[in-house]
């Protein structure tokens, strides 16, 4: 799955986080609590380093508290990490704790001029900037509700042992499980135009009609929830009057509704995805390469054959 966005800034700060790692303590990796495995840092992922690394699940307050206690055990048996749920405009004594924290992963440091260096890093929209600025006490960070403020590589000096090195929200240019794109999109982590508006519709209301059916009901007033995404949007389309020529529902603008709604929590807290849930995407993406992969060697065969068989001809 390709995503249509890709600022050229995101090519730059990918090599700007390959070249300070090295010199980094300790890496702080904010993700979105309800799409924890979605919105996890590309690059840091693809560095496999053993620095010590601190998981912040933001937006806790959005996510299904019960999904979000799934994935904090599956952070925690994981080596070198540590992980805490937080929500960035909520819990700014929790916040701080985060100090404590690095201290702990860093034993030695964080006292005097012998200070740790810790990496701030995470995709587009997930609260990196408003986390700075909480923990420094004071604006140093650019942040908004629409993604890629950051753009350029910040260093914050907290005055406390820590200093604090931002940088740039990153994406992929190409998300090889399609339906963590979806996800994404579904949260806001990338642009409404970068996919099209109905298919992320359509993708949410198939998710929450399987998953979240009570909360549908309860927030659209349904004695019964549509079995299929088309009937759900339909129903929502003429609730909310986003009618187009013919008295047909414009889905388009109901599903920008929709989706403005679930980003608002109006639906209640939900999470898109768990760790049982990824590890079997993960093993279809796989099986998918693998079978992608003979399929090219078959071809690649048949090719070399065909050449083979044309050479003795001549």
């Amino acid at each position: 799955m390709s995503i249509n966005w890709y600022p050229g800034h995101m090519h730059k700060a990918t090599k700007e986080i390959r070249k300070i790692l090295p010199s980094m303590d300790v890496i702080i990796e904010i993700l979105d609590a309800r799409i924890p495995f979605s919105s996890e840092n590309p690059v840091i992922a693809a560095l496999n380093s053993d620095k010590p690394r601190i998981k912040l699940l933001n937006k806790a307050d959005l996510a299904d508290p019960v999904v979000t206690g799934l994935w904090l055990n599956h952070f925690h048996q994981q080596k070198n990490i540590k992980a805490m749920a937080i929500s960035c405009t909520e819990d700014s004594e929790k916040l701080h704790a985060i100090i404590d924290l690095c201290k702990k992963r860093v034993p030695g440091k964080g006292e005097g001029i012998n200070r740790i260096n810790a990496l701030v890093a995470g995709i587009p929209n997930v609260g990196k900037s408003t986390l700075i600025n909480m923990l420094a006490g004071r604006v140093v960070a650019r942040s908004g509700n629409e993604p890629a403020v950051t753009r350029a590589q910040q260093k914050i000096n907290l005055n406390n042992g820590i200093m604090l090195f931002d940088t740039p929200g990153i994406l992929w240019p190409k998300i090889e499980n399609e339906n963590s794109g979806y996800r994404l999109a579904v949260t806001g982590a990338i642009r409404n135009t970068a996919i099209s508006l109905d298919d992320i519709g359509f993708f949410a209301a198939n998710f929450l009609i399987k998953n979240y059916p009570d909360h549908l009901a309860k927030r659209y007033q349904l004695e019964q929830v549509p079995e299929t995404e088309l009937a759900l949007l339909e129903i929502l389309g003429r609730q909310r009057g986003c009618l187009g020529g013919g008295g047909l529902v414009d889905l388009t603008k109901i599903a920008e509704i929709f989706l403005t709604e679930i980003r608002a929590c109006k639906l209640g807290r939900l999470s898109f995805e768990t760790p049982d849930l990824i590890e079997k995407e993960l093993q279809e993406t796989r099986l998918k390469a693998e079978r992608k992969a003979a399929e090219k060697r078959v071809q690649k065969e048949k090719r070399k054959s065909a050449f083979k068989k044309k050479s003795v001809q001549k």
